[in-house]
């Protein structure tokens, strides 16, 4: 017995249009494959070959050396920068020394003139002897003897310059004591090293109660004991 009118059962034909659930596309899943791979391989070549990443130890380590660097870089530019200041004043102290050596010179060249102009001018050692004693002063005071004796060599000729003259200044006094009795007295020998002229002056003390009348300046070369120049000079009394 029918209890209804009865409905068709669908049958899906080759033709017909099914409704089919759809999965993820393949051309996605190799994408997100490929990124995956690529990272990785980015990942493997930085923890393999490319620079270590640093700990909190070494950066600040790293921080450390960089301002010890900085600091080290400073000191150094501050040196430099004294280097230089001290180079231009050197630079500058050389130019005022060399200016004034040159004035030096010419004050010596001037002076030099001036000398052999007055050398000129001094009359000559009676004697004609060279070394020649051109003049000299000896006077008593006070129980000694002042002196000063003013030695000259002659140039060669044709020379503009002479030779070094080593040796020995002698000074022997003669003079009385209050008996009249004349006695010869040596008063004082000192070296000698002298070049165109020089001057040789000094004080020594006379025996006591002895009356000094004149000076003779004697000089000897080195290694000779022979007078080579000789000079006899009055003593005067200083007032």
């Amino acid at each position: 017995m029918s209890l209804g009118p009865s409905r068709p059962t669908f049958k899906p034909t080759p033709y017909g249009y099914t409704r089919r659930r759809r999965g993820i596309p393949r051309w996605l899943v190799l994408l997100i494959a490929g990124i995956a791979v690529g990272a990785g391989g980015v990942l493997f070549l930085q923890r393999s070959y490319g620079p270590q990443r640093l700990t909190v130890e070494q950066s600040e380590q790293l921080r450390m050396d960089l301002n010890t660097s900085n600091l080290e870089n400073q000191r150094l530019s501050a040196e430099a920068k004294s280097l230089r200041q001290a180079i231009g004043q050197a630079k500058s102290s050389q130019e005022d020394a060399t200016q004034q050596a040159q004035q030096l010179r010419k004050q010596t060249a001037d002076m030099a003139a001036g000398v052999s102009t007055l050398i000129a001018a001094i009359p000559p050692d009676p004697r004609g002897t060279s070394p020649g004693i051109r003049s000299a002063d000896m006077v008593v005071r006070e129980g000694s003897l002042h002196y000063q004796v003013l030695l000259i060599q002659d140039l060669p000729e044709g020379e503009s310059q002479v030779g070094q003259l080593r040796g020995e200044v002698k000074l022997v006094g003669v003079g009385t004591y209050p008996n009249g009795k004349t006695v010869y007295v040596d008063l004082n020998t000192q070296p000698l090293d002298m070049g165109r002229y020089i001057v040789i002056e000094g004080d020594t003390e006379l025996p006591k109660a002895y009356r000094l009348r004149q000076v003779t300046v004697q000089i000897t070369a080195e290694g000779s004991d022979k007078v080579i120049a000789t000079r006899t000079i009055r003593a005067t009394t200083a007032k």
